[in-house]
This record gives structure tokens, sequence and C-alpha cells, in this order.
């Protein structure tokens, strides 16, 4: 066996220990495809008030711009779906993915355990570790290594899992084998376009991000538009409905990360209780949670929009 091959059954076997739902690896690269769509994105202003969208044009298409000599992106998809959700129908709605401790925390930890074993079976390797943090593209990458196709509510889905987990990387100056991109299987299905609230599926596979509602709830500083009120369907952080309606999310099956899982307040939590949270309460339902991004004055004003649809 070469030592790529061997190199590459190693790394995907860790990963596999570290409680990653699945690993694929892809040549480092110019990503080609994505330049024009980027560019054709941020001139259209889909990023809305995201500035740093339009930073590190030329990292964000290229890993070796990041990571000096690197060869290699390793792709990484760690599940998220919980095993029960919020409890009061009434309620204003979290995204699942911050129902528990902040997952650039959890994944961080696991990439950098990751690159150290390969350091040990390797020898000297060099890499960066990245979730959702930095200038990487993970969905196309995660696409390009064969772990699922990006969907036309741009989410990168699997046949086997759906889209309800996160998408980290590694690069690294290290040779393996690479694998393939998978065919796209959304075929004639607009599910995800026909629920968007906020109609931010423009088009199939195009999202208009200064539409979305997670765009609303957690990336907008100043007061959400007058023109949105009743069209927020409940949500007061994120935003799961293009993923809840997608039909290859009947086969999520809920994680084993216990560090996802949520404080039980949060669920039992009521439309009153939400609508008079105080500063301690968010303090400690939050703590470690990435909810912590929009503080207690943006989640309030979130819950006080909802409030006067």
């Amino acid at each position: 066996m070469d030592s790529r091959r061997k190199h590459t059954q190693f790394i995907k076997a860790e990963a596999k220990r570290l409680g990653f739902l699945s690993c694929g690896i892809s040549k480092a690269g110019f990503l080609e495809e994505e330049a024009p769509r980027l560019e054709k994105w941020l001139h259209k202003n889909m990023h809305g008030q995201m500035q740093y969208m339009e930073n590190h044009f030329d990292k964000r298409l290229d890993p070796t711009k990041l990571v000096e000599e690197s060869k290699s992106v390793v792709s990484l998809l760690l599940n998220y779906y919980p095993s029960e959700t919020q409890k009061d129908p009434e309620a204003p709605k979290i995204s699942k993915y911050a129902y528990g401790t902040d997952y650039h925390f959890v994944i961080k930890d696991k990439l950098k355990e990751l690159l150290h074993t390969i350091q040990e079976e390797v020898g000297e390797v060099h890499g960066r570790a990245f979730v959702d943090s930095a200038p990487v593209l993970d969905k196309a990458w995660a696409a390009k290594s064969g772990l699922g196709w990006i969907g036309k509510n741009s989410n990168l889905i699997t046949q086997r899992v759906g889209s309800f987990y996160f998408i980290a990387e590694l690069i690294i100056d290290l040779e393996l084998e690479y694998d393939t991109p998978v065919t796209d299987h959304c075929g004639t299905c607009t599910a995800c376009i026909d629920a968007c609230p906020t109609q931010a599926i423009v088009e199939p596979y195009v999202v208009d991000g200064s539409k979305c509602i997670s765009y609303f709830t957690i990336e907008l500083k100043e007061e959400i538009p007058q023109d949105y009120r009743g069209k927020f369907d409940d949500w007061m952080f994120g935003c799961d409905v293009c993923q809840d309606v997608c039909p290859w999310n009947r086969f999520s099956k809920a994680h084993n990360e216990p560090l996802f899982n949520p404080k039980p307040e949060l669920l039992e939590m009521t439309k009153k209780d939400w609508e008079e949270i105080t500063q301690d309460v968010f303090s400690k339902v939050f703590q470690k949670s990435a909810v912590k991004r929009t503080k207690f004055s943006g989640l309030n004003r979130n819950i006080q929009f909802l409030k006067n649809k």
C-alpha cells in the first residue's frame, strides 16, 4: 500500500473515531467554478451588511493562500440533529444548530486532536483547522470531496442523513488520495423554495442572504425592516424552514455529542417565558452557546419583533 492511501485511510478512521459523520478529501487548489458565482452574488449585494464576505476574495477561492504549500483539503461533517425540540409550539424558535455548546469550540477541539494524531502518525505535517470562522467555502469543498451535493437551498445535502450537520476543514500540506463529487439528487423538488417565509431562495441554488431570516436575526445589527413583520414564522434565532421541509431530512438521526444537548430549561421555556426573558436568564440558558452572538439585546429585539406581528 502506498503512503498516500495509507495516510488517507488513517485520517478517515481517526475522523470516525472522533465522532465525525463522514470525511472527504480534495486536492487543494483554486475553485474555478465558484469564483464567478461568488463574484456575481457579492455584486448583487446578496450578502447585505455582512461586509466580511467581501474580504479575502482570493483566499476564499484558493486554500493555498491560507495554508502555504497546502496539498489537501480534508472536509468533515458533524451531526447536530437533536433528539427533541422546544416543547411549546407557540414559543419563538431557535435554530437546532444552536441548542447546545457553541459548535466552534466543540469542533475546533476535535480538529486539533485530528491534526495532532496525523502528525504523530505521519511526522511533520503543517496545517490549519477551519470551522466557519475564516474565508473558506466549506460547502464547496465538502461537495468537491463527495460528502454531498449543494441543494436548491444552498445547503449541503446527503442522501443518507440529509443536511443537519456542521462542516469543517483541515487544510494540510500532505498529499492524499482524493474523492470525487456525487450527483445532485434534488430533481424537480422545490419544497425549500416554496416554503421559505421571506422568499430568500430567489432561484434554485441561489439564496439572497440579505432576505434570509438567519441574516435578520443574527447578522443584522440595526432594526429589522417593518416589511418583514409577520413573515418570520416565529424564528427568533436562525431558521430551519428550508431544511425542515427537505425530503432528504426524513433520514436525519439524532446526534450523539453530549455537548450539543441543550439545557433542559431551553426546551421547556414557554412563549411567555421568552417574552419576559431577563439578562440573567439569557446568560444562564445560553452560557457557551452560539446564541450569545446576538447578545441579550439582539435576541430581545427579535422576540419583540415577533410579538408585534
